[in-house]
């Protein structure tokens, strides 16, 4: 999520925020949190990525915990989403990762292959944790190889945002189970009717081109590599370039002027696909009305679509893995954590935070109805599993699609050199 992280980095970084020093937030030192007292009080680190909104929501949360478990502290560690990798790697790679932080999918067997990740159902076991009361079996986001390795916060799944005036005025009305001919029909209705293109470029999203590949019975992802040849992505990038060239979707030189704003709020474009609780983004940025439309099917029924979370991990070099469990349990089932945490890292995972916590506003309002709805669609799946080396492929995959729609590369050889980028990625 991406939020499992994210639907492609620079949308997650757009979501994520810039560092933030002015919190003047400590760092602890030492490793795996051995920090401890006379009187049996332990300190564990907490790391995770994000804005200050979301520091400010977590700390609110933690001075509940330390309310609770006294002799627990909690010493945390924020950074936007790429340095928080870039440190989280170094730390991991010299023994020192903090005691939890905040994790998603592309991560788990990256760090389980080295040894960093600690397998909570130990904890589980102990009754120090629980995996009960989690909304659509999301709880299954974090388990690799038999190993529960993150406990959810949030959960997402990917939708279309739309300009909803754009749509109207066009006379464009998405419904559930509508096919990918009918959108790129509906493409070039927006296009002739508003002189917007329709979309601001979806071809080099690798979690929309996991769930097209799922509606083929394929997959981005197998548990080693890639579930995919490269005459399916030469189709996929052949065609998002001709759409391109043909004015349906946005110029790529026109969405880097764009950025930090999305194009569909520069109003550039009339729909993006991304994760459906990113669409605050859209209503924040803009002045049009905002909304949230279906997946597009191959077949009329099956989106592909499943749930990914942010997620709580673990380290396996912890001193103190009981009291990391009960901060995981307390900030994942913890009715007044969920008030509080709102939905800033997803529809809330478990029952006892989403019933706790009642959106009051119109957008919140509608990315809860948005799950409940697909959900209750039936259509939702287990999530597609991602190999060590994920994250790197994924940064290739929007890189390399990138390049290839402004024609700086052939798509021939854009395939070539992804396939050879994420061969070297598995084997790292």
């Amino acid at each position: 999520m991406r939020e499992n992280g994210k639907v492609e980095r620079r949308t997650v970084l757009k979501a994520a925020g810039a560092s933030v020093a002015a919190l003047g937030l400590a760092t602890a030192t030492g490793c795996g949190g051995n920090s401890g007292t006379g009187d049996g009080a332990v300190t564990i680190r907490y790391a995770w990525w994000g804005a200050d909104e979301r520091a400010k929501r977590i700390n609110q949360s933690i001075k509940l915990f330390e309310k609770k478990y006294p002799k627990v502290k909690v010493k945390t560690d924020f950074q936007d989403y790429v340095a928080f990798w870039e440190k989280f790697q170094t730390q991991a790679a010299g023994g020192n990762p903090p005691d939890v932080f905040q994790n998603a999918v592309a991560f788990l067997r990256k760090y389980d292959k080295r040894g960093v990740l600690l397998d909570l159902k130990s904890q589980v076991d102990a009754g120090n944790l629980s995996l009960d009361n989690f909304r659509a079996d999301v709880t299954k986001v974090g388990e690799v190889d038999g190993k529960q390795l993150g406990i959810p916060v949030g959960s997402n799944t990917m939708a279309l945002v739309i300009d909803k005036k754009v749509f109207d005025k066009a006379g464009i009305d998405p419904r559930a189970g509508w096919t990918w001919d009918e959108y790129f029909k509906a493409l070039k209705t927006i296009k002739g009717k508003t002189g917007v293109p329709g979309d601001t470029g979806y071809f080099s999203i690798m979690y929309l081109y996991d769930l097209y590949l799922r509606q083929h019975s394929k997959a981005f992802f197998t548990k080693d590599g890639l579930g995919f040849d490269q005459s399916d992505l030469t189709e996929w990038w052949t065609d998002g370039y001709n759409r391109v060239k043909a004015g349906i979707v946005t110029d790529p030189k026109r969405v880097e002027q764009d950025k930090p704003k999305s194009s569909v709020t520069a109003g550039h474009g009339a729909s993006e696909f991304t994760w459906d609780n990113f669409t605050v983004r859209y209503t924040a940025e803009g002045t049009s009305t905002y909304g949230l439309a279906p997946i597009p099917t191959t077949d009329g029924k099956q989106t592909g679509q499943y749930l990914a979370s942010l997620m709580l991990s673990a380290s396996a070099r912890t001193s103190h893995p009981k009291e990391v469990a009960q901060f995981i349990d307390f900030m994942v089932h913890d009715p007044e954590v969920g008030k509080i945490m709102g939905y800033d890292r997803g529809i809330l995972a478990s029952k006892e935070q989403y019933e706790a916590f009642k959106p009051t506003d119109a957008v919140n309002k509608e990315i809860a109805q948005y799950e409940d709805d697909t959900a209750k669609a039936g259509v939702l799946g287990t999530i597609t599993p991602h190999p060590s080396g994920a994250d790197t492929v994924e940064s290739a995959f929007l890189r390399i699609g990138g390049d290839m729609s402004q024609g700086k590369t052939k798509v021939s050889d854009a395939v070539k050199q992804f396939f050879s980028e994420a061969q070297s990625a598995f084997s790292a």
